[in-house]
């Protein structure tokens, strides 16, 4: 399993095994303060919310030891999920991934009361509080791992040794993003189904953001004449250049490390 940058993760040696009974916390900048009660306003991802703390203050808080995958193709980095190919299948894999992990996390947090637990130093790289997050008191960032919807972020914290128990078991049952099959991603046009294709926006216009796949993309283009969704923007009959081909054009395809 690699290890990442520590920059924005915390080594800490305080109890986390189950939230405290009675948190007493509430100013998150207070450094006699390491649990709050505090409810979830804004799921931003995954593994980020944004939390309003007792004293009014809205915060954004990293959840501590996991890493869900990034919700666009282009960043999401398949050499940090041990078994997820470094290719645009693999890519695209995570990105769906990603963006279930969000879902999940919306449908669970969004608007609930949840206790916050520091672990170590308070804050990462990018300003953000570092926690575990107890919903009706279970520990919500292992419940990522134990479904598949994260990896371990691997660094020392008191809850390491559980965490990365917890993938190892989601790994080996095959759930969530460590199901991976390159037969499930379409190669060429002729291969996407309707099923394949992502639901109307509710506005009522795809754009590039929408697919997965560039052959996702052209299906739509073939099937819809006129191009209402203006995916071919350069009128050569292609839609959505930027995306990933999946073998429809071999060039395109990443060269494996």
């Amino acid at each position: 399993m690699p290890t990442t940058d520590l920059s924005d993760t915390a080594p800490g040696d305080a109890d986390l095994d189950s939230p405290p009974p009675d948190p007493t916390g509430a100013d998150p900048n207070d450094p006699d303060d390491t649990a709050w009660i505090g409810t979830v306003v804004r799921v931003v991802d995954g593994d980020t919310m944004e939390i309003e703390f007792p004293n009014g203050e809205v915060d954004t808080v990293r959840l501590l030891g996991v890493d869900t995958p990034e919700t666009s193709a282009g960043s999401t980095s398949p050499a940090e999920f041990e078994g997820i190919p470094e290719t645009d299948a693999g890519r695209a894999h995570l990105r769906a991934w990603g963006i279930e992990a969000s879902a999940f996390a919306e449908s669970e947090l969004a608007g609930e009361e949840v206790t916050v637990v520091t672990g170590g130093d308070r804050r990462g790289g990018y300003g953000r509080l570092l926690a575990v997050l107890y919903v009706d008191g279970e520990d919500f960032n292992e419940r990522l791992l134990t479904e598949g919807d994260a990896r371990l972020y691997d660094t020392e914290f008191a809850l390491r040794d559980a965490y990365a128990a917890a993938e190892a078991d989601a790994r080996e049952r095959g759930v969530g993003l460590w199901d991976f099959d390159e037969s499930d991603y379409p190669t060429e046009v002729s291969e996407v189904d309707d099923a394949d294709l992502p639901p109307l926006p509710a506005d009522g216009d795809y754009d590039c953001s929408d697919f997965d796949t560039r052959a996702e993309a052209n299906a739509v283009l073939d099937r819809i004449a006129g191009d209402p969704h203006d995916l071919d923007a350069d009128g050569d009959g292609k839609a959505c250049e930027s995306l990933p081909s999946f073998g429809v054009e071999t060039t395109d395809l990443p060269v494996s490390a």
